[in-house]
């Protein structure tokens, strides 16, 4: 009997809820930590980082008008899902930051505990960050957070997935839809994330992933004038380039999370900082007795 042969996977971005080849035609190879080669996975260009933008933006009406408690069962699925791929993103991640597979199994768990962590501040942290305020006069006066809109985010180059998930699920759960690039050298997690999403109940357009480099699709996010905040955890250990995307960002006063002179260890508990980075405030004024 003939050997049978394996069927290649053919890598591509997600945006908008499909999963479009690059632009540009183009992509790249993805190598393990030991320089084995992996996949070709899509390049994708600054015409892509616009049609993600687009799709987000297209988003935003729904997801921000989604009630907390249904977005927070809508995350709690994204993490049943993976759950279910568990051993694909124990694979991935072991053979692209070079783990033995049990550090890349706690950090899977970890990242699916996280994504869960999320889930659960969906319908609760307006209570922690609204507020109702004392006013003299007969008047109720109350304050409650609003989603900033598009964020783009530049995923961590070094943590593959739980760093992802890190800066990913506090986006999105506030409301918010998301142009995510990630890590080029380790961009598979990513990939697998992508088809999870698609697969489960987040709605097209809420979450879009590139791959490829920063080189190619930061600058353009940074300046996009339809992106409302920028999140520069993918520029960590690089001064020169952060610089340059917090200046391109403050054309249209962007909301910017700047990123740390190196990447943190994502292990450490998450706070709500990076919930509360992409939340307006809304102050609402109304008489008492009407």
């Amino acid at each position: 009997m003939a050997e049978r042969l394996a069927v290649k996977k053919t890598y591509k971005l997600y945006v908008g809820g499909k999963f479009p080849r690059s632009e540009s035609g183009r992509s790249y190879e993805v190598a393990d930590a030991k320089g084995k080669f992996l996949a070709n996975a899509a390049w994708a260009s600054r015409k892509d980082a616009r049609d993600a933008v687009v799709a987000a933006r297209k988003a935003v009406p729904g997801w921000a008008g989604a009630t907390a408690y249904n977005r927070g069962q809508v995350l709690y699925r994204v993490a049943e899902v993976m759950e279910g791929r568990h051993s694909q993103f124990v694979d991935e991640v072991a053979a692209g930051e070079g783990l033995t597979r049990a550090k890349a199994t706690a950090l899977v768990d970890e990242s699916i505990d996280r994504w869960v962590w999320y889930a659960g501040w969906a319908d609760k942290i307006a209570q922690v960050v609204g507020s109702s305020n004392p006013v003299a006069g007969p008047y109720f006066d109350f304050s409650v957070p609003e989603p900033t809109g598009v964020v783009a985010v530049l995923a961590p180059q070094r943590s593959s997935l739980l760093g992802l998930v890190s800066v990913l699920a506090p986006v999105i759960v506030g409301g918010n839809t998301a142009v995510l690039t990630a890590s080029a050298d380790r961009p598979l997690p990513a990939i697998t994330l992508s088809e999870v999403l698609a697969t489960s109940d987040v709605p097209g357009g809420v979450v879009n992933i590139l791959t490829g480099t920063l080189a190619d699709t930061a600058p353009i996010l940074a300046a996009h004038m339809d992106v409302n905040a920028v999140d520069l955890a993918g520029t960590a250990g690089d001064a020169e380039l952060a610089r340059s995307l917090e200046l391109a960002a403050a054309d249209n006063l962007k909301r910017v999370v700047r990123a740390p002179e190196a990447e943190p260890d994502w292990i450490a508990e998450p706070g709500l900082e990076r919930i509360t980075a992409y939340l307006e405030t809304k102050t609402v004024w109304h008489p008492v007795g009407i």
